[in-house]
């Protein structure tokens, strides 16, 4: 089993004629509102893939709580690790332009203020890999002690995406993650903003802490992969973003299966990249995730 440790979201997706910067206008042509947390995309994707999985976070006793629970249950995810509580669940307002290009605001809510003592414990003992991701951190630093302590205590391997918001704590305070990680899964940015080194020579260096495997996600240009001994560029599979909402987080549902999957290092990677690209085809950040059975393209395609 996988199990997620990450922030649930309801993603109130709005198609835009610009981004606007500051003192700028522009207009909604659309909304859409879909289930989202950047842990819980993977763990959908892996769900869709016939991965046994679970999730660790927390919802508010509202609609959108209500929402977020509903659509896991349909995708065959546990829930018995999910924490029910007063106040107002995740929500992220996503701008999206016309290619593709978008800014997000998140209302974390209830997400900041899990404390360790309310993870069901059981749900962690079953899982082979626990998947970590950000909180925002602003109503609290609960849920990221909770994270710190789990990866010291439990027996899973973990996988841990930073993304920028922990990027920015510095190295110093995700150390207790990264040094009990087996795979670290940032993009190229993050990376080289976090060790102020090249992305190669970061690599190598968070292998050096501990790390197992590290997969850098570049966008357009695709990924690079090491666990130390061997290293890919792994290019991207051409399409046309729609959405890249979720790309990164349909990209560690691929790599994961791959690894809990036992492929080998660089078709982890492109397994990655094929399931990131069909996700931006489609709006929504779970809209595009492929199902077990359309594994046959991306065979077929490699």
């Amino acid at each position: 089993m996988i199990v997620g440790f990450g922030a649930l979201n309801l993603d109130k997706i709005y198609k835009v004629d610009k981004i606007p910067g500051r003192d700028e206008e522009g207009f909604v042509k659309s909304l859409e509102m879909h289930p989202g947390g950047s842990a819980a995309n993977t763990i959908v994707g892996l769900a869709r893939l016939g991965i046994k999985t679970g999730f660790i976070g927390k919802i508010g006793g509202d609609e959108e709580g209500r929402i977020l629970l509903s659509n896991f249950e349909e995708e065959g995810v546990d829930t018995s690790a999910i924490i029910k509580s007063e106040g107002r669940s995740g929500t992220a307002m996503i701008f999206v332009d016309d290619e593709g290009h978008r800014a997000i605001l998140v209302d974390p809510g209830v997400n900041d203020t899990i404390r360790f003592e309310e993870i069901n414990l059981e749900a962690v003992e079953k899982a082979r890999l626990i998947h970590l991701t950000s909180f925002i951190c602003k109503n609290g630093i609960e849920s990221f002690e909770s994270q710190k302590k789990i990866a010291k205590t439990t027996k899973a391997e973990i996988s841990f995406d930073p993304g920028m918001i922990y990027i920015e704590k510095g190295l110093k305070e995700l150390e207790i993650i990264i040094n009990n990680s087996a795979i670290f899964l940032p993009n190229r940015n993050e990376m080289e903003s976090l060790m102020n080194l090249d992305f190669r020579d970061a690599a190598r260096e968070i292998i050096s802490m501990g790390c197992k495997v590290v997969a850098i996600k570049m966008g357009e240009k695709g990924c690079y992969v090491t666990d130390g001994k061997e290293e890919h560029e792994i290019q991207a599979f051409p399409s046309k973003a729609v959405d890249t909402t979720g790309a990164g987080d349909a990209f560690n549902a691929g790599f994961l299966y791959g690894y809990v999957k036992g492929f080998r290092l660089k078709d982890c990677g492109k397994l990655g990249n094929w399931i990131a690209s069909k996700n931006i085809q489609k709006v929504g950040a779970r809209t595009g995730l492929p199902q077990e059975e359309e594994l046959r393209e991306f065979w077929e395609l490699r």
